[in-house]
């Protein structure tokens, strides 16, 4: 019943026209799946809050896919095609910040002790990544630091578009649970940064609060908005395919259209998912 209500707050035609408001939507989203599974799941919620935001966010992503599916039908040339299709990708790149920004604000204020069960999953994600051996491996020359980020994000890519092509927006899941890993950086960098400060200064003023709140999210920011994005067109390039094979096109004149259109979004995202591991190597460490 939740779903079906959420799922009639914006239509496809409306998220794509006013992508902003998707903000607001995935915050919601995201915050009930958070207390919901507290209150029914608590023991598992670290899981669960992923798996309740992508069941609410389904409905949305998959008749904004079908929808770009119905343009590829069409005969419109593959420039105004890719021009259409980065409106369902602004949509679902504001979808994403919005989970992204209520996951880092709740772990944020959230107490310790709720913090350490809503994000077990993702602490220990993270945990493993900033592991000794990955560490040493992190300390060697930043070519082989970059290869092995851009192998890791590539296998994600591939993910998305597998998932997506079998299950349709099955690469929903997989780019919420990135969400859920990244809030926990951002929120546990935020937390640690004004437990820093209080103890520096005896107190927090607004300015003290802004600051570090901004390099928290400015800081995953630099490469994290280019490689969901990449993420994101790599889903709707499977998830287009996808509803063709299901709607029985497959092997006409049109289909090829299609897979013509989706070949050139996985390229392009595969140029975006290079350029975001450049900026995640050699960028984002001089800055932070």
């Amino acid at each position: 019943m939740i779903t079906m209500v959420l799922e009639s707050l914006i239509n496809p035609f409306n998220a794509e026209k006013r992508p902003s408001s998707l903000i607001f939507l995935g915050f919601l989203y995201s915050t009930l799946a958070a207390f919901l599974s507290l209150w029914i799941f608590r023991q598992y919620s670290s899981l669960i809050v992923v798996f309740l935001t992508t069941m609410a966010a389904v409905p949305l992503m998959y008749n904004i896919i079908k929808m770009e599916e119905e343009k590829d039908l069409t005969d419109l040339n593959e420039h105004f095609l890719f021009k259409e299709h980065t409106k369902a990708l602004k949509a679902f790149m504001f979808l994403f910040l919005g989970v992204t920004l209520a996951l880092s604000f709740w772990y944020v204020v959230l107490p310790s002790e709720t913090i350490s069960v809503l994000f077990e999953s993702q602490t220990s994600t993270i945990s493993a990544i900033n592991s000794p051996n990955m560490v040493s491996a992190k300390a060697s020359s930043g070519l082989n630091v970059f290869f092995h980020i851009f192998s890791n994000n590539l296998k994600v890519l591939v993910f998305c578009i597998l998932f997506s092509f079998l299950y349709g927006v099955g690469a929903i899941f997989i780019l919420t649970w990135n969400a859920s890993v990244v809030s926990t950086a951002i929120g546990n960098y935020i937390r640690s940064g004004l437990a820093s400060l209080a103890a520096a200064t005896g107190s927090l003023k607004i300015a003290g609060y802004f600051k570090i709140i901004s390099l928290g999210l400015f800081k995953y920011s630099i490469h994290g908005i280019p490689e969901i994005f990449a993420y994101f067109m790599a889903g709707l390039a499977g998830g287009i395919i996808s509803i063709a094979v299901i709607r029985h096109d497959f092997g006409t004149r049109k289909f090829e259209h299609i897979v013509l259109d989706s070949a050139d979004l996985i390229l392009v995202s595969l140029f975006i998912l290079f350029i975001a591991a450049l900026l995640e190597v050699y960028i984002t460490p001089v800055i932070f």
